[in-house]
């Protein structure tokens, strides 16, 4: 069939002005997006931890999870040491980063950064004690006539936050390391931490007559995020994380990242 002239010419002057429209987003996306820099909490371990050979750099199970996203994505990550898990945190809420490698939920945090679904990783987070004075926990109302411990901006799942914003007595220090040592002088009754971080600092570092509660005080997700503020932070990108976090998921990859750097961080 033909065209009326008329006709032909406008559809000539519009094809290819769609055609860019549709292609825009995509060209848009990568040339806006060339490298992501990640970080974390550098008191993580097996998850993360500082590199000792290269201190602006960060190792561990995450840090390897990034680069597998890395792949997956075709765009570079750099896992880059920033500073304290407060300080991550900010430089997250003023976009100077793009991703952190491993946050709980919180909604709090969703004023400042995207969570990628699915999760990679479900952990434990419970109390710790000294084998001289055990401690009697069950539930969280056992912890309301002590005093407790833990490390700066950490959170332990939104409904335990809460509740111990109203209802306990929880100091805060810089350092998992600092915060263990205060435990072992008797200074505080408990610490709050997950398990799997908790345990590879006691064994690395040799802390005896340190024990955790049975009972955990809860159980929550570790997720990818990626900053508001981020240039990376498109329609995309995100999906393209997402997708990626989808497949090393069904993998299940992350396990085994977990037992050997374990391993690695007993004997750096």
């Amino acid at each position: 069939m033909r065209i009326p002239a008329p006709w032909g010419f406008l559809l000539r002057q519009l094809l290819p002005a769609a055609i860019l429209a549709c292609l825009a987003p995509t060209a848009w996306a990568a040339d806006g997006c060339k490298q992501l820099v990640a970080t974390g909490n550098p008191e993580y371990p097996p998850y993360l931890w500082r590199d000792g050979a290269d201190g602006s750099r960060l190792v561990g199970a995450n840090a390897d999870l990034v680069q597998m996203v890395a792949q997956e994505i075709g765009i570079p990550i750099e896992v880059r040491y920033v500073g304290s898990w407060a300080r991550v945190q900010e430089e997250a809420r003023l976009g100077r980063i793009d991703l952190i490698a491993g946050a709980f939920f919180t909604v709090d945090r969703l004023d400042y950064m995207d969570y990628v679904y699915p999760a990679f990783r479900d952990t434990r987070s419970v109390v710790w004690g000294r084998q001289v004075a055990p401690l009697k926990y069950r539930q969280w109302s056992d912890l309301k006539s002590l005093s407790g411990m833990t490390v700066i901006n950490n959170s332990f799942g939104e409904d335990f936050d809460r509740y111990a914003k109203k209802n306990l007595k929880i100091n805060t220090v810089p350092s998992l390391e600092q915060a263990f040592k205060i435990l072992q002088l008797g200074r505080v009754d408990y610490l709050v931490y997950e398990e799997d971080p908790g345990l590879a600092y006691i064994a690395k570092f040799a802390m005896a007559g340190l024990v955790s509660a049975s009972v955990p005080v809860s159980n929550e997700s570790l997720y990818l995020t990626l900053s508001h503020k981020s240039p990376c932070n498109t329609t995309e990108v995100r999906a393209a994380l997402a997708k990626a976090m989808y497949s090393l998921a069904r993998q299940g990859v992350m396990k085994k990242m977990v037992d050997s750097n374990i391993q690695l961080w007993r004997t750096k």
